[in-house]
Parts: C-alpha cells; sequence; structure tokens
C-alpha cells in the first residue's frame, strides 16, 4: 500500500487531464452564459449581409 502510493508515475498526464477539464468547463459555461449574445451578433451579421447584396 505504502508503495502506491509514493509511486508518481503518471501523475504528470493526470494533471493534464484535470487543466483540461477544468479549462473545458469554464468554455462550456461561458459559452451557455453567452450563447444567446453570439446567436443575435450573427443574426445581426448575417441579416446585414443579406441587405447589403440586395438578397
Amino acid at each position: 500500500m505504502k508503495r502506491l502510493l509514493r509511486d508518481q508515475r503518471g501523475q504528470g498526464m493526470v494533471e493534464y487531464a484535470f487543466i483540461l477539464v477544468l479549462i473545458s468547463l469554464v468554455v462550456i459555461v461561458m459559452l451557455m452564459s453567452t450563447g444567446g449574445q453570439i446567436k443575435n451578433l450573427f443574426s445581426d451579421i448575417t441579416f446585414t449581409l443579406h441587405n447589403q447584396a440586395g438578397l
């Protein structure tokens, strides 16, 4: 049991995976909170481009 607690192989990979999960969660929360605003922005851009092109 003590040997397992002292064994640090793979520790770096676990830390990188943990950081990746945290970054992913932050991005998901940001997209969920600003998703409507981003959708409106793209809708406005599309509307403007269609009007400029005469479509």
